[in-house]
């Protein structure tokens, strides 16, 4: 592994370097705390190397993780040690933009950050939201299929990728889609590594649609008590049965509401993203069909701005120490829209004295439950939040939460009945399990 930097030890990897905390009478560091790393770290500065590296392990037997930013070390996996962690923080750059086209190629380990930095300068921007982006990667983001709250409009990273790049277990380079937006040829590949967890294959580079930067944005915060949230359920129906195109549709259990705004109240948070008389013109809109007894504020420009900033750093990640100590998991649920309601309301029937501070998408059934307490309360609140979402025939999955607790609870639920397609995909392309074993649903 020629030109290869190693590291030994996970703790001491320069930029993923993370603080000491107390666990069971000896000091651990938060890699230890969340598991999914390699006795040896790699960090590769080239897709040859990133090939050369796989193949060697894969002829050795050895096993593979891969991560960047290592943001998400928490998420997913029953695998504590790998010989190897490939690390692609070095292997980052914008490879090509087209302007007029409005795409961009970019090298796995660049940070959202990075790339909506280099995108600014032209009005364009990649329309993903996730947590942490100044840790968080292109690559591991699109591997995790992220989005974020603005979801609503833009879609998640599964809807922006037309190409990729990707190494084999075996060393092998494919690519997978193009560099134009219009393709129509055969079979999406893309959609077969986005959302893997780098189970199929490294993702080297990602070539993504763009949008313009809006010209202007605006947030209108929808406030009312308990009693009155069927008020804002309502509304969110009228919204989507109207004209007005909303960016983020989300709402707030009181507790997180409290956090972000001073306001104990249930929030709805509607966000528009466009010319300023479009902006507008729809929160006029808003204004006229604002249930009785809500409040109601408006933010403009870099006030909205500051908030998504801040409401992106709102879920634990695994290079930050909680300030209280506490145990923190993230919950992720898929429901039918509506039903976002039905579960947030279920989540206070939790008997567990768990701080939950939870967000849901109204218009497109995507929810999260940041969870803090006790490792039984939080593992109690994750067995009763995937429950409600089962009865309503959704779905709950764990993305945050310490290794020796993801052996506790499933942290994918319930095999699909169509499991057995993953199976025989990853027995296909990684018959070995050199790459990420155990990482994503089922163990695979």
């Amino acid at each position: 592994m020629s030109n290869v930097k190693t590291t030994k030890e996970v703790k001491t990897m320069g930029a993923n370097e993370v603080p000491q905390r107390q666990g069971n009478g000896s000091s651990v560091s938060l890699a230890d705390a969340f598991g999914n790393r390699g006795a040896v770290v790699l960090t590769p500065k080239s897709e040859e190397e990133i090939a050369e590296i796989l193949q060697k392990a894969n002829q050795e037997g050895k096993s593979v993780s891969v991560e960047a930013g290592g943001s998400k070390r928490g998420y997913g996996g029953t695998k504590e040690h790998y010989d190897y962690t490939l690390s692609m923080a070095e292997y980052k750059g914008v490879v090509e933009h087209k302007v007029g086209d409005m795409t961009v190629t970019v090298r796995a380990g660049t940070t959202i950050s990075e790339l909506q930095d280099f995108l600014q300068e032209h009005n364009q921007m990649i329309s993903i939201h996730p947590n942490w982006p100044d840790q968080a990667t292109i690559g591991g983001v699109i591997a995790a299929n992220e989005s974020g709250p603005k979801r609503l409009k833009y879609g998640s990273a599964r809807d922006l990728v037309i190409g990729l790049r990707v190494v084999y277990p075996d060393g092998k380079i494919i690519r997978t889609g193009a560099k134009v937006v219009k393709n129509v040829a055969g079979y999406d590949m893309n959609k077969l590594f986005v959302g893997a967890m780098g189970t199929l294959g490294v993702i080297t580079e990602v070539t993504m649609k763009l949008r313009p930067t809006p010209k202007y944005e605006s947030l209108v915060q929808v406030s009312a008590p308990e009693e009155k949230l069927l008020d804002l359920k309502e509304l969110a129906v009228s919204i989507q049965d109207s004209i007005i195109e909303p960016v983020s549709l989300e709402l707030l259990n009181p507790t997180l509401s409290k956090k972000m705004m001073n306001r104990e109240a249930y929030t709805l948070l509607i966000a528009f993203e466009d010319v300023e008389k479009s902006c507008r013109y729809q929160e006029e809109w808003v204004y006229k069909h604002i249930p009785k007894g809500a409040d109601v504020e408006v933010i403009h420009q870099q006030e909205a701005r500051n908030f998504w900033q801040t409401f992106k750093d709102l879920a634990p990640s695994s290079l930050v120490e909680p300030a209280s100590g506490a145990t923190r998991a993230v919950v992720k649920i898929g429901s039918k829209n509506m039903d976002v309601y039905e579960i947030m309301k279920e989540a206070l029937d939790i008997d567990a004295p768990v701080r939950i501070e939870a967000h849901g998408g109204l218009g497109h059934g995507i929810s999260y439950y940041i969870l803090s307490g006790s490792e039984q309360e939080v593992i109690s609140a994750i067995r009763h939040l995937r429950k409600a979402a089962e009865e309503k025939k959704g779905y709950a999955i764990v993305k945050h939460l310490p290794y020796h607790l993801r052996n506790q609870v499933d942290v994918w639920g319930k095999k699909t009945s169509y499991f057995f397609l993953f199976e025989g995909i990853k027995r296909t392309i990684d018959p070995k399990n050199t790459l990420n074993h155990q990482r994503f649903i089922g163990g695979i």
